[in-house]
């Protein structure tokens, strides 16, 4: 495959790719403001030693001006936990420093949310200092029995039949691209899995992609034009529904008869809904192998929030995948807050949560999901990309999976992003997967 061609045609993908990772927890856009709430911490790499102190710039600008005179109120704490640090101050030159002397003295991050009144409307800015995060160890603890757990569960479903069936979708296709719906039985009798594959249509072998999704519930449009550069691509629902409907019934789904599928059956670790997910997963690169076009060997997986959970997981799975890419990974150290600091979305044992989730049956059955707990048996390259402001999946959660992987990994922090990518990070990846499908 032609390397120019491939990235031009990943550059031209990559708004579509990305977008298909919304929900709940997943690829958000940044939205401008006319007043901008500026935190910097006081290193330029935000990243500090254990007992190294901390402090934040703050400077609120209008019209790319700093606003002078303005009172500030900050907090500054570990994410999702009481501020340990609070109070206000004036931008008397446009500019004040805040925080003097934070610092932690074991591995996490602190963030300084900052927020302001101008001309009656509020506005909010924040920065996350990490404190050592390559020494965060997980919370959550690994069943001894995790792997003969997840060994017969795939057992069982391999013994499903895979009763394919696919759809042509005419209109999407291209001169050069066969497009479908593909529907196939999942783990158990009568499930089913849906996904949108798109497919050269020239003979010969081609290399597989696998596309995770992010939180929510969707209708999906396929990644054609990666198809056309000689890529078998399959996306994935994971509701065990069509994924060619009309947005609006999804929608209705997600506000009610889905509402909360995080949480289903979590008391029991068979019936848990991402059960069904996990080995669902599998069963897409059961079928990805099935196709006489793939070439046998080079599969990718990817995908970011619940999706970049979901890479990290099916490669720990399934060892025909090749390669991985993860970005900002969800349901990473869930039991968290169960120890004083922040877990991972969905935040089933935070304060809100925990009185009717933080039961010994629900905790039990988190083990058996948790990304931490997969991250140790990862063992092909994989590529990740993160920053230290996300508010939806706190990075002292996914550090404590990422920090547990052992194979050769390639991070691209991005510091300042929260549960969003700058269009470099895009590129980076893009290139990255590049690279491994020419191999």
């Amino acid at each position: 495959m032609n390397r120019i061609v491939f990235i031009r045609m990943f550059t031209a993908t990559c708004g579509l790719l990305f977008l298909s990772l919304w929900g709940v927890a997943q690829t958000q856009s940044r939205s401008a403001q006319l007043i901008q709430v500026l935190v910097t911490p006081n290193k330029a790499d935000w990243t500090y030693a254990l007992g190294e102190e901390a402090s934040f710039e703050v400077t609120v600008l209008k019209h790319q001006v700093p606003v002078e005179n303005a009172t500030v109120s900050y907090r500054i704490g570990l994410e999702k936990m009481p501020p340990t640090q609070s109070g206000e101050a004036t931008l008397s030159s446009g500019t004040v420093v805040v925080g003097k002397e934070a610092t932690l003295d074991t591995p996490g991050f602190l963030r300084c949310e900052v927020r302001v009144t101008v001309d009656g409307a509020d506005y909010r800015g924040f920065a996350t200092a990490a404190f050592a995060p390559e020494s965060i160890q997980p919370t959550q603890q690994l069943p001894d029995d995790f792997w003969t757990f997840w060994n017969a569960a795939k057992a069982e479903a391999a013994k499903i039949p895979m009763d394919a069936k696919l759809t042509l979708l005419p209109e999407r296709g291209t001169e050069t691209v066969d497009v479908y719906e593909v529907n196939i039985q999942n783990y158990e009798l009568g499930t089913r899995l849906y996904g949108i594959l798109a497919r050269p249509k020239k003979p010969g072998k081609y290399p597989a992609v696998l596309q995770v999704p992010g939180a929510g519930i969707r209708p999906y449009a396929g990644l054609i034009e990666l198809a056309a550069e000689g890529v078998i691509t399959l996306q994935i629902g994971i509701h065990g529904m069509p994924v060619t409907y009309e947005t609006g019934l999804y929608n209705d789904l997600g506000a009610g008869a889905l509402r909360g599928y995080q949480f289903f059956n979590m008391d029991d670790r068979d019936r848990y809904y991402y059960k069904r997910v996990y080995l669902g997963c599998v069963r897409a690169i059961d079928y990805l192998f099935s196709l006489p076009e793939f070439d046998g060997n080079n599969l990718a997986v990817w995908g970011g929030s619940q999706g970049g959970a979901l890479a990290i997981i099916t490669t720990a799975l399934d060892n025909r995948v090749k390669y991985l890419a993860s970005f900002y990974p969800a349901l990473s150290d869930l039991t968290g807050y169960l120890h004083g600091r922040a877990g991972g979305w969905p935040h089933m044992f935070n304060e809100t949560n925990a009185p009717f989730m933080a039961k010994d049956d629900k905790i039990a059955v988190s083990a058996y999901y948790d990304v931490v707990n997969f991250a140790r048996s990862v063992k092909v390259p994989g590529f990740y990309s993160w920053g230290y402001n996300d508010e939806t999946c706190p990075p002292t959660s996914f550090y404590a999976a990422y920090n547990q992987i052992k194979a050769p990994k390639e991070l691209y922090l991005v510091q300042e992003t929260g549960h969003w990518t700058f269009p470099e990070q895009q590129t980076k990846v893009q290139e990255w997967l590049v690279e491994q499908l020419r191999r």
